[in-house]
């Protein structure tokens, strides 16, 4: 249950949250992530070279860490109460624009970008300072928070007035001062209702897995063919293991690890590694495969290139070791069987530059599916344990 119950400033209109569910307003607010992750996805299949796979991660990361941003906003505050509400709706436009640029955040509509989501930035940070006054530890990180939010923007902004080359590295530089500020000053301050906080967390993992499954539609287009049905079955068997392996026992383990944590410092960096930084490697993974996906309904009887070859078995491997990093920061034990799929897997990348591309995804899916059922099987009771509200051994 949250622990949050102080009220903020009437002029605010708003509620801090009293309860772990995931609201509708925030599932409504996500929908312009779909958007932007799909966007994502599309900037990369226009330019399948490094190049563009490069530029595609790093708006992702761009779009993910606004995101976070609201996600630890809504820990705090009801955002259906008052006027967080319309507040968020003003926000949702600003980010629709900053998805809708995208695919040309590197071309035409660079300075749209940059304006659109220094918007929803913003307007996250005001309304985390409206919600400190009067507790000095929260202020002090809201504020250490605004101040990495403005030299942020105001590097994106600069960057988009520049050429590609130059902009792509401003806008990396970016990244640093909203990645690096939670460590400077402290978690101390922050507030978060640890149910809702994993929740939201695991509904955006689900929000990527549909882009793989999106991509399998637009990668077949109109036709259906043997070999692109039998595509789209692995396709699917694969992005189904991708969300056993997180659902099954780790995100259980994890969200009741969070909900144990001792509150305040101890569970806020908890918060901060695991979901706020290793979820990010994660999704990025699932985008990278659905890329690959893509390109694999399209071209089932040929061998990939080699951009679309690491995106789709480069992704799964970049997913597992992101889940493999997760567990690892909550129960400090790593799973050494999907690190050594991950391995074999970035492995297999040459094989998929001589072999049919739907062979390649048959094995793909052959070999996570057989890590699954020997991790079943070696969990034995201490799985089911889990399922029904015990403690994972943290041995296993």
């Amino acid at each position: 249950m949250a622990t949050l119950s102080k009220s903020p400033s009437s002029r605010l209109g708003a509620a801090f949250r009293h309860g772990d569910r995931v609201m509708p307003l925030e599932l409504f607010f996500d929908l312009v992530f779909v958007l932007a992750i799909t966007q994502c996805t599309t900037l990369m299949s226009h330019d399948p070279s490094w190049g563009g796979i490069g530029e595609g991660m790093l708006l992702l990361a761009l779009l993910w860490w606004s995101w976070v941003g609201y996600a630890w906003l809504t820990s705090v505050f009801d955002p259906e109460e008052g006027a967080i509400r319309i507040i968020l709706f003003c926000a949702m436009a600003a980010f629709l624009i900053a998805a809708i640029s995208v695919p040309e955040a590197f071309g035409g509509l660079a300075t749209e970008f940059a304006v659109a989501y220094s918007a929803v930035r913003l307007a996250h940070v005001a309304l985390f300072l409206l919600a400190s006054r009067g507790d000095p530890a929260f202020r002090r990180s809201v504020l250490g928070l605004s101040v990495a939010t403005t030299i942020s923007m105001a590097l994106l902004i600069v960057g988009s007035l520049l050429d590609t080359p130059a902009q792509v590295a401003i806008w990396t530089l970016a990244l640093v001062p909203d990645m690096g500020i939670p460590y400077v000053f402290g978690a101390e301050g922050w507030r978060l209702v640890p149910g809702h906080f994993a929740e939201r967390h695991g509904l955006i993992i689900i929000i990527a897995l549909g882009e793989s499954i999106v991509a399998i539609g637009v990668g077949a287009g109109s036709a259906l063919t043997w070999g692109i049905a039998a595509a789209a079955i692995a396709g699917i068997a694969v992005v189904a293991a991708m969300w056993w392996m997180y659902f099954d026992v780790v995100a259980l383990v994890s969200a009741r690890r969070l909900a144990n944590a001792e509150e305040g410092r101890v569970r806020n960096e908890l918060a901060r590694d695991s979901y706020s930084f290793l979820h990010f490697p994660m999704v990025a993974g699932i985008i990278l495969f659905a890329l690959g996906l893509k390109t694999t309904i399209g071209h089932v009887d040929d061998p990939l290139d080699a951009v679309p070859a690491f995106a789709l078995l480069g992704g799964v491997a970049i997913y597992l070791l992101g889940l493999a990093a997760f567990r690892y920061r909550h129960v400090h034990t790593v799973n050494a069987r999907r690190v050594g799929l991950a391995l074999v897997l970035f492995a297999l990348i040459a094989l998929a530059l001589d072999v049919a591309a739907l062979a390649i995804l048959a094995i793909l899916a052959v070999m996570i599916w057989a890590v699954i059922v020997v991790e079943t099987r070696s969990y034995g009771a201490g799985r089911e344990g889990v399922r029904h509200g015990e403690e994972f051994p943290a041995a296993r």
